[in-house]
């Protein structure tokens, strides 16, 4: 009966040995790396999912557009617009007449143009008192970076950037430059070069005109008007300028020649 004891006692103990063993293994998996790391996907997924909306709010339907640069006496006008979800957010002018008195009526003219085009949301905007030309150069413009701000729009509601492109290209393949003949006249050649998008005349320039001596004042004085009419206008049926009517003439003829070209 003693003996019987001890045997006992050593097969009590190693089943209790086997046990804590098996019990031991039973737990480990529930603190295994694997399941560690599982834990650790949740937090993971949950910062990707607020990195995505926070960039696609910073990026959809905002950009900046550039207008065409608008000639006038007193030099360029160029406008350039901040737009976020197709409405304009800030205006102004990158390109504005300089110099002389100029410098003044630019400071006093453009803050308020750029205000107003904010205020409208168009180019329908009031002149500024004292700067007529700044004031005309800035408007046109501003309607033609709304122009282009509008073809553009049409990729707004598109998902991706993929559809952004294909809107910029259709803009593109509207738009087109055509340079009419040359026309002669009594004191050289007028030659007419035009930007047309859309069937609209959005830029007009003479790349020929009369020159030397008292051609030179005349051209000055006549180009840039006849430019801005022939915009205006949206085709050659536009006033002479006083005092320059040959240049004037040839202009017009050139300018038609462009836009038959057109199409226009």
């Amino acid at each position: 009966m003693r003996k019987s004891h001890p045997i006992r006692r050593v097969v009590l103990a190693t089943a209790a040995t086997v046990s804590g063993v098996v019990l031991l293994l039973s737990l480990k998996p529930s603190t295994d790396p694997a399941s560690a790391s599982a834990a650790g996907a949740a937090p993971q997924q949950t910062a990707a999912g607020q990195e995505s909306p926070q960039g696609g709010a910073q990026t959809a339907g905002t950009g900046t557009v550039t207008g065409d640069a608008a000639q006038t006496q007193y030099g360029v006008v160029q406008v350039r617009l901040t737009v976020a979800n197709g409405k304009i957010t800030k205006a102004e002018a990158v390109q504005a007449p300089k110099g002389g008195t100029s410098d003044q009526k630019t400071a006093l003219a453009v803050p308020k143009l750029n205000q107003e085009a904010v205020a409208a949301q168009n180019a329908q905007i009031d002149s500024v008192s004292g700067a007529t030309y700044t004031s005309t150069g800035y408007k046109k413009s501003l309607q033609s970076a709304l122009d282009r701000m509008k073809a553009a729009g049409g990729s707004n509601g598109s998902s991706g950037s993929a559809g952004s492109s294909s809107g910029s290209g259709g803009a593109a393949q509207a738009t087109k430059t055509v340079t009419g003949q040359v026309a002669q006249t009594q004191y050289g050649p007028v030659q007419v070069r035009i930007t047309v998008s859309n069937g609209k005349i959005t830029k007009a320039e003479a790349v020929q005109a009369p020159k030397g001596g008292l051609s030179d004042q005349k051209t000055a004085q006549a180009v840039p008007k006849l430019n801005q009419e022939a915009v205006a206008a949206g085709n050659a049926t536009i006033d002479s300028v006083s005092g320059a009517t040959y240049t004037s003439t040839g202009y017009k003829q050139s300018l038609q020649s462009a836009l038959d070209q057109a199409g226009g």
